[in-house]
């Protein structure tokens, strides 16, 4: 005696049964691609403007950045920090951090802004830009500052003179593109989105 189903037996085994739910494949989305060709004239408009940020960086630190009074002890130009003046070292260095850092901040999140133009070559050039201000906020904020606490004569022994701020260390530049590129980093991850938004735009 042979085994009794529900489908007859001349039927073949793989023929569907009329009774099932077809199961269709998930339709498979295109990846989007890195577009660099048509991206690569608002790169380089994004890149100067980022790098023009660098002159009001550099004359809002010649303002804000305290001078170091000093006295004159000698007749060859000798200098000696006042009692507690010399801290002003680290003042101006960390006061040129902070601007820094809003600078970068400020720049990643206008370029993220540009939504049809959002990707890697955008963020190098926004990177790149905010590098470039970096570099003459520290050139140019030390000039300012020079300019503006410009001994006319030349002082006294005994004098008190104000030392024109000073940034000795240039590694601070890096302050501005690294939180550039966090701050693109961290919006494109918050975006959840493959394209990044590109096509809403």
């Amino acid at each position: 005696m042979g085994e009794t189903t529900g489908r007859p037996a001349h039927l073949s085994s793989s023929v569907p049964d009329p009774w099932s739910v077809p199961v269709l494949p998930k339709p498979r989305r295109p990846h989007p691609k890195v577009v660099v060709k048509a991206d690569l004239l608002p790169a380089v408009s994004v890149l100067s403007t980022a790098g023009l940020l660098g002159f009001p960086l550099a004359w809002l630190w010649s303002r804000l950045a305290p001078p170091q009074r000093m006295r004159v002890i000698n007749d060859r130009g000798g200098l000696a920090p006042l009692e507690l003046e010399s801290w002003h070292r680290f003042d101006d260095l960390a006061i040129y951090g902070f601007l820094a850092l809003g600078a970068g901040l400020l720049i990643g999140i206008v370029t993220w802004l540009l939504r049809e133009r959002r990707g890697p070559v955008v963020l190098i050039a926004a990177t790149g830009g905010a590098a470039l201000a970096g570099w003459l906020g520290t050139t140019m904020g030390v000039s300012f500052a020079n300019g503006r606490y410009e001994i006319a004569s030349a002082p006294a022994v005994g004098d008190i003179i104000a030392k024109a701020p000073q940034i000795e260390s240039p590694w601070i530049f890096l302050a501005a593109p690294l939180m550039t590129t966090l701050a693109y980093t961290l919006l494109t991850a918050w975006s959840g989105r493959e394209d990044l938004g590109r096509r809403l735009g």
